[in-house]
């Protein structure tokens, strides 16, 4: 029979838990965490072996997959690691804190001859499959802009977290939650010619942003235009795709970011109020699970990733522009 693959999680916190839920047909066999509690928490129940050191747990022959889910600082060591131990990998956004990184993951997968997925996971949040379905039949007609808002109210001692630390994160809230507004709006509009925007610091005592703001153009003027913030209080998620022929309306991401739905609003020839026909997904969050079985898919097949570096290198050269713009130190 044959084995199923293998994959070792470095990174055990809230993601790795997420990513070791939703293996499917491939087994976890290797856990390791900076703090081996959290390694032995996650391996418990299954055969996998935990640890604190994480190059021996991708050095394992049983190992055909690294899922790499740490903080932003170590996740091009991780990978780049992964891929010369001959791994294929999937590196969590923003899979590092600049360009710099992602060039040099590329250059170890192109050695390597491995797969690199990039874990945009909301690519595959049941309501923004839809949206991407009913797109890519054509009925919204010409793209014009899209409108996206991204934001969470943080918690107590947000600001002391690793997170708020440019030199293991790499920013704020634009480098966190904003790379998922830009990987998303790229998908709608194509690639982003001008870059113009602010990352601010209204509330949270820390030298990174806790919002940003992002007016992004093609080189034919289809504009979007972007909030990221982590003084939303009340967690939110809104994405509006506009074309000349109707709007496709995303909110919610589930739990408490509110049922998952999307509405599709059809321009009528007259004009006027527009037809409407609305999704909603009150399930639990399927994305992380239909992420990674197209991964498993893409290892099977030898087929390129479709969420890879060249998208997360995308992400960041928009992000490295607003934050150079906006005088923030992240080193």
């Amino acid at each position: 029979m044959t084995r199923k693959p293998g994959v070792a999680i470095v990174g055990c916190g809230l993601i790795g838990k997420k990513r070791a839920a939703a293996l499917g047909d491939a087994q976890l066999v290797a856990c390791a965490d900076i703090v081996r509690e959290k390694a032995a928490a996650l391996a418990a129940g299954t055969n996998a072996v935990p640890s604190n050191d994480w190059r021996a747990a991708i050095d394992r022959s049983d190992v055909d997959i690294v899922i790499a889910a740490t903080m932003n600082s170590l996740l091009p060591d991780i990978a780049v690691a992964a891929l010369e131990a001959g791994k294929h990998v999937l590196i969590e956004k923003p899979a590092g804190r600049n360009v710099a990184d992602i060039d040099r993951i590329a250059a170890a997968q192109r050695s390597s001859g491995k797969l690199v997925r990039v874990g945009f996971n909301h690519r595959y949040h049941p309501a923004l499959l839809k949206a991407k379905e009913v797109f890519d039949r054509g009925f919204l007609g010409e793209m014009m802009f899209v409108r996206g808002r991204y934001g969470h109210g943080g918690r107590v001692g947000y600001d002391r977290e690793w997170r708020a630390d440019p030199a293991l994160s790499g920013g704020g809230e634009l480098i966190d939650q904003g790379v998922h507004l830009i990987d998303l709006s790229r998908q709608y509009l194509g690639e982003f010619t001008s870059v113009a925007g602010e990352a601010r610091t209204f509330f949270w005592d820390m030298p990174v942003d806790d919002n940003a703001f992002l007016l992004l153009e093609t080189a034919t003027g289809q504009t979007a235009f972007l909030h990221a913030s982590c003084t939303e209080w009340k967690n939110l998620f809104s994405l509006e795709i506009y074309g000349r022929d109707g709007k496709l309306h995303v909110e919610g991401l589930g739990g408490s970011y509110g049922v998952e739905r999307v509405t599709w609003y059809r321009m009528l020839p007259e004009m006027g109020p527009p037809e409407t026909e609305a999704w909603e997904y009150p399930g639990a969050d399927t994305s992380w699970k239909t992420e990674f079985d197209e991964f498993l898919e893409d290892v099977r097949l030898g087929r390129t990733p479709a969420a890879g570096l060249d998208d997360a290198r995308a992400a960041l050269a928009v992000v490295e522009r607003i934050y150079a713009a906006s005088g923030y130190d992240r080193r």
